[in-house]
């Protein structure tokens, strides 16, 4: 019988499984950030050990970081010191760090891929739930607590049971307007925010297969918002032609070496799955969410479900009270007061060039506060060298610097309590923007839409 892409790559890395199943996993690549880390260094630092594989091991300086003026220093105390911890403890224990200032800092879902650290066939960890992106590239990886961090810190290993498999596959041709967000909206609302809980996700099928990388990242990114331990997309051509020549992809007849292994990383025709989904990419339509978690969400042209249409009436009654709003209710044509284009979601070059792109001639309603993030100084720096912090600007967005922002609220960009934000995030909980925000996920695209109208629409109306 078959393998799976997923059972290929997690074989290979088992190290020794214990007693009753699980799993001793080894750790290809280990990413650190400021919030997540201080307490495992104090850990090793109480124990008197070292970090066991430094060159296995990359940090950056993303949740805490302010998006203006990052030349000056941190404001707010408490991001001030975790950033400051962060660097103590990488020239400590002598972990490479992309901190503010430096040409490579950024988020670290961003800064993996781009710089070419994340490759395909590697187990990836870090602690931060989203690291489910990398699996984009063929890659196992996912989030981690701050004891793992210390377990991998110290063993470049970690015990894990092994999840169960799930193939999802969106088979045919998106529509104008439809985006890769929409795609991963829509597979929430359908399957819940629990519905893939115990299961590692493949992503497949031919709307799958179209996708840009930039595109990919953003489908296995929300994997977990769906419950999963993490998503995945078999590696082909596309990831190949993305990987080679980055700066820390293997170079020359290494390369070569390499890539005749990553052409090995698929799933066999005969594998089977515990678990499988078919949907058709021409059922999708832009999605928006409407409530706080990310599988309330609908079409843009939909309304919110009527208290018949649920299962919890009484978590969905208290979720549409904080978000001020009735159930059978429309959106479109909802008054917003922010929108947020950003976070590890959605802060690539390609988000910032679609933005810009349909931006151009048009402005933004005057009640609208508009932010674009980076997802990375080399982000930042590449919109501003095609131009697109003008177009930004002349339609009245700014394009800031680069870290996690309003995705969490966790730094000095936050929602005011009760008003609507259109987020390209990937997570609408209470209070995640900001206590009290409001906060609707959206794609790009929408989001711009949105700003341009001071209102919830249909981007497809507005199409040029």
């Amino acid at each position: 019988m078959g393998k799976t892409l997923f059972d290929k790559i997690w074989d290979a890395h088992v190290v020794h499984t214990l007693e009753g199943g699980t799993d001793v996993l080894y750790i290809d690549k280990h990413f650190i950030h400021e919030v997540t880390s201080p307490q495992a260094f104090d850990g090793l630092r109480n124990r008197g050990i070292p970090v066991f594989r430094i060159d296995h091991t990359v940090a950056t300086a993303d949740h805490n970081v302010p998006t203006l003026n990052q030349h000056l220093p941190i404001n707010d105390p408490l991001s001030r010191h975790q950033v400051e911890t962060l660097t103590r403890n990488c020239e400590e224990f002598g972990v490479p760090l992309y901190g503010l200032g430096h040409p490579y800092q950024g988020i670290v879902h961003v800064i993996g891929p781009e710089l070419g650290i994340t490759k395909p066939g590697m187990t990836i960890v870090c602690g931060d739930s989203h690291t489910s992106t990398h699996g984009a590239f063929g890659a196992i990886a996912f989030g981690i607590g701050t004891s793992q961090v210390e377990q991998v810190l110290s063993t470049q290993c970690i015990m894990q049971t092994k999840p169960k498999r799930m193939r999802i596959s969106v088979e045919g041709t998106l529509k104008p307007g439809v985006l890769s967000k929409d795609i991963i909206l829509y597979i929430i609302s359908r399957l819940t925010a629990s519905g893939g809980t115990g299961y590692f996700v493949e992503y497949a099928g031919s709307a799958i297969r179209s996708l840009t990388m930039e595109a990919r990242m953003t489908i296995c990114n929300m994997s977990i918002e769906m419950g999963a331990r993490g998503g995945m997309i078999a590696p082909d051509e596309t990831t190949f032609a993305y990987v080679k020549g980055r700066e820390f992809a293997p170079q020359g007849e290494a390369y070569e070496k390499a890539l005749a292994y990553w052409k090995t990383l698929f799933t066999d025709a005969d594998a089977p799955f515990d678990k499988e989904y078919v949907f058709d990419a021409a059922a999708i339509e832009p999605m928006i969410t409407y409530g706080t978690n990310p599988g309330m969400g609908i079409g843009i042209t939909g309304h919110i479900p009527t208290l018949q249409e649920v299962d919890n009436q009484v978590t969905y009654q208290k979720s549409l009270q904080y978000m001020g709003l009735e159930p059978g209710q429309e959106l479109l044509g909802k008054k917003i007061d922010h929108i947020f284009i950003g976070s590890c979601t959605n802060s690539r070059i390609e988000d910032l060039r679609l933005v810009a792109e349909f931006l151009k001639g048009k402005s933004k309603a005057g009640h609208v506060q508009a932010m674009i993030i980076p997802g990375s100084k080399q982000v930042e720096l590449q919109a501003r060298r095609e131009g697109l912090d003008k177009v930004f600007e002349e339609a009245g967005f700014f394009l800031r610097e680069p870290g996690c922002s309003a995705c969490l609220g966790m730094n000095e960009d936050k929602i005011p309590a009760g008003e609507y934000c259109v987020s390209t995030s990937n997570r609408n909980f209470e209070g995640r923007q900001g206590p009290g925000a409001r906060t609707m996920l959206a794609s790009p695209l929408t989001a711009a839409a949105c700003a341009i109208a001071g209102k919830i629409v249909d981007v497809r109306e507005h199409l040029n």
